[in-house]
């Protein structure tokens, strides 16, 4: 990785996007949805905002983990992969600014479209969104090392982050698509995030690091990870056939839940500690389960939504 250009791709990690990109357009789903129709300004600002967030997010989560992640390579040179800043990748204080300015520049943005777009109070709850990720990273909270970092990011990532999307296109509070669609959504995110500190069990407890993880050990997680997965997939079937504004459509969430789900069960068992590669296939078949399953019901609100414009 020798030119800047190759560093700062290395260090906005792509293949994690979808953690955020996922949530961020079925929120466009839901404001298109709702309002039968997609303002394209609209639209365009909501994706910004998903971008600068995934800036935010990634760079200040390297900032903020760079002592665990030191210590990981320490302990593990083999078993994990080059880190950021203990690698010498980029300087610590290029990702704090690159964070913060990310994180500024989308509430910016969410505040500008609030009275460009008419949205009454999306500067706020964008302000909310960054919020959570501050009190996650930053002192006096840092409650990613002092526990509960999970729970918020089910927070950020499976409420905060689509309502504020959902709001740059249909300008509404919650509507009752969202209120059917989104618990949903928080169970699998949450199920992500347990699934997320597997592989940093050891490193994160050498650290001081309080995680779901370091407090129920390995097996425990994997298995609430699961759990919180079938709960998601409980909670769209009952959005699916309770509620009368979401599309039943949306059953096609349980297609790539049961069969990337499935597959991350049978492979659960091998995902021990410090197992690096089966956890890595763990987690590649719960992500895959979690954003197919969005995306399948990010294209039936869409048709819902086109729909209503015919």
């Amino acid at each position: 990785m020798s030119s800047l250009w190759q560093r700062w791709v290395y260090a906005l990690k792509p293949a994690s996007w979808p953690k955020l990109a996922v949530p961020g357009l079925l929120g466009i789903a839901l404001g298109f949805a709702e309002t039968r129709r997609g303002p394209p300004l609209g639209i365009a600002l909501a994706l910004l905002f998903t971008i600068l967030d995934l800036v935010f997010v990634v760079t200040l989560n390297d900032w903020g983990d760079q002592e665990v992640d030191r210590l990981k390579r320490q302990m593990f040179p083999d078993g994990c992969s080059k880190k950021t800043i203990p690698d010498g990748i980029l300087p610590a204080r290029a990702l704090l600014v690159a964070g913060l300015t990310a994180g500024t520049a989308m509430v910016l943005v969410a505040l500008w479209a609030e009275h460009a777009l008419d949205r009454p109070g999306l500067g706020l709850l964008a302000l909310g969104a960054a919020g959570v990720f501050v009190a996650y990273t930053f002192p006096p909270l840092a409650l990613n090392y002092r526990g509960g970092g999970e729970l918020l990011e089910m927070v950020g990532v499976g409420v905060l982050l689509p309502l504020v999307t959902a709001a740059f296109v249909g300008g509404q509070g919650l509507s009752a698509t969202g209120r059917a669609v989104l618990p949903g959504l928080a169970l699998v995110c949450f199920s992500s995030a347990l699934a997320s500190g597997l592989s940093d069990e050891q490193s994160d407890r050498a650290g001081n690091k309080s995680t779901f993880t370091t407090w129920l050990g390995n097996e425990r997680v994997r298995q609430l990870s699961l759990a919180a997965l079938l709960a998601g997939a409980g909670a769209w079937t009952a959005a699916a056939l309770l509620s009368p504004r979401f599309p039943l459509l949306g059953l096609s969430a349980l297609i790539p839940l049961g069969l990337y789900g499935r597959q991350a069960a049978l492979l659960s068992p091998r995902a021990v500690t410090n197992a690096f590669a089966e956890q890595g296939r763990f987690k590649k078949q719960l992500h895959l389960a979690i954003w197919g399953a969005t995306l399948a019901l990010t294209a039936a609100l869409v048709v819902e939504g086109a729909r209503g414009e015919a």
